[in-house]
């Protein structure tokens, strides 16, 4: 009689559950919240008018959904990283911007307190995206795996096998808070924490973020000193 073959552990028989579509929203929310940031800004710190970023993350936004959800999703990933860039070289002039106001004296001390956090939440944000948009090829890609073993990051859910699998036994795979979450420990801490850096982008882009967080933390301190 021939031997029957093992029964399929729970959460591993059939397709993959987790190639479903990773919730776009939370990075929707942060390119969106970048904008409004930058409302906040002096004018002589912005690139034109104050609203002029938040215009074209609006528009670029919504292109992007409609390529995503026409299945289209090399232009929307074109799409989206377009968007960060666009972002990221607002941010960096912007910060330049900063810079010159600090030493010109020209905007009073409580605006360059304000406009220094904003530019510091507003960095985290940015890399935040990035993060979310290139490790592992992006969502999409994410999606279609049936676990994330493999990619810039080493989360330590990938260290734990099956152990680190949702309680409803689906495969662990990072979403955008996990990618905020490591944004935000590098401004912080100005290293990654509990997630080792595997690649050679990610690590330089690490070394960018924690640079620029440095870079207007010293400012605001300086400021701040120099009001006391």
């Amino acid at each position: 009689m021939p031997r029957q073959a093992p029964a399929e552990p729970e959460g591993e028989a059939g397709p993959p559950e987790s190639t479903r579509a990773e919730p776009r929203w939370p990075a929707l929310l942060a390119v969106l919240a970048i904008g409004g940031l930058y409302l906040a800004l002096p004018q002589s710190l912005s690139v034109g008018p104050g609203w002029l970023l938040l215009v074209i993350v609006v528009a670029v936004s919504v292109a992007a959904y409609i390529t995503q959800h026409g299945e289209r999703h090399t232009a929307s990933r074109i799409l989206g990283h377009f968007l960060s860039a666009i972002i990221t070289a607002f941010m960096l002039v912007s910060i330049a911007l900063l810079l010159h106001a600090l030493f010109a004296h020209s905007e009073s001390p409580a605006a360059l307190l304000r406009a220094g956090a904003a530019l510091w939440v507003t960095n985290l944000l940015v890399f935040a995206s990035w993060y979310w948009r290139l490790d592992a090829g992006g969502p999409h890609r994410r999606s279609q795996r049936f676990r994330h073993t493999s990619g810039a990051f080493l989360f330590p859910q990938m260290t734990l096998g099956r152990d680190g699998d949702q309680p409803d036994h689906r495969p662990w795979s990072p979403r955008f808070i996990d990618y905020l979450f490591l944004a935000f420990t590098t401004s912080t801490a100005f290293s990654p924490t509990d997630t080792p850096v595997l690649s050679g982008w990610a690590k330089a882009l690490m070394m960018l973020q924690a640079s620029i967080s440095l870079l207007v933390t010293v400012l605001l301190i300086a400021r701040a000193v120099n009001i006391i």
